[in-house]
């Protein structure tokens, strides 16, 4: 039995966690993503290029299915205190299905604790709260503390994404196909965030690749953004990293920010050359 577990289904892009605190398990709970009627399952064995192409092959839309109740009460196995993150409850069941699964685990567990949250997000901020529960958990907190300290926390977290490609949008019906066209032929990239309910919303369309990391660090300056952490979530773009990161450092020498490729979901939702990047505001 070990004392803390850190539980984030694949919204998250970490697979395991560097530093873990001590006594403390990380586990990810896998989301799936149906291509062709063919499952990949969203854990450390996805081979994620084998699944883009597979997804831009298809004509077809494709779809994720979120874990079962029964995978996150067997994530809750083995620990005392129990933390769970998932994917914003506006883009999928998964928060439900945790919830579920904690009132069925606490039937025939009734003393072990477990708190639940609705990221109200995916990629690079899951990816943030993920290391900020780690980083409570290290400085020896009480279960109630750390449930206080990473709710405060939530709210001064924020997502910004940036799309290159938006095929899977139009082909959900999420946006039309004649803007999907525009965005490839014109080369733009849909600069958003995910608003305080959890769901992505357009902030700009930048032309170009260098226009678009100067307007997400516009965005992030007119959020808040102060030189707090930044967790990068990628999908196959270290140019961008690279440039942003120096354009932050530009301003805040001391930014600490982490490169983390996206997950088989997130790279799902950000496509090919897209970003799902979590900051700190304030």
């Amino acid at each position: 039995m070990t004392k803390w577990k850190i539980v984030a289904d694949s919204g998250c892009d970490y697979k395991e966690l560097a530093n873990i605190a001590a006594d403390t398990v990380f586990e990810s709970v896998p989301l799936s993503i149906q291509v062709d009627g063919v499952d990949y399952i969203d854990d450390a064995n996805l081979n994620i290029d084998t699944f883009m192409e597979a997804m831009y092959a298809s004509s077809k839309a494709a779809t994720s299915a979120c874990p079962s109740p029964q995978a996150y009460a067997a994530a809750y196995e083995g620990a005392e205190n129990i933390f769970v993150i998932t994917i914003t409850g506006g883009l999928s069941g998964s928060f439900n299905s945790s919830r579920v699964a904690k009132e069925m685990f606490q039937e025939e567990h009734p003393n072990v604790n477990i708190h639940l949250i609705d990221s109200l997000s995916a990629g690079g901020e899951m990816d943030l709260i993920v290391a900020e529960l780690n980083r409570l958990i290290a400085q020896g907190l009480e279960f109630d503390q750390i449930v206080e300290a990473i709710t405060t926390y939530q709210e001064k977290s924020k997502l910004l994404f940036v799309l290159a490609k938006v095929d899977n949008l139009v082909k959900n019906g999420r946006l039309s196909k004649l803007l999907g066209t525009v965005v490839g032929l014109l080369n733009i990239r849909m600069v958003g965030e995910a608003s305080g309910e959890g769901k992505l919303e357009l902030l700009q369309k930048a032309r170009g690749h260098k226009k678009s990391v100067t307007a997400a660090f516009d965005e992030m300056k007119k959020a808040g953004y102060r030189g707090g952490r930044i967790a990068l979530g990628h999908r196959n773009n270290d140019k961008f990293c690279q440039q942003f990161s120096e354009l932050v450092r530009s301003t805040y020498p001391q930014a600490d920010i982490e490169w983390i490729p996206t997950s088989g979901l997130c790279s799902f939702y950000a496509e090919e050359g897209g970003l799902l990047m979590g900051y700190e505001i304030g």
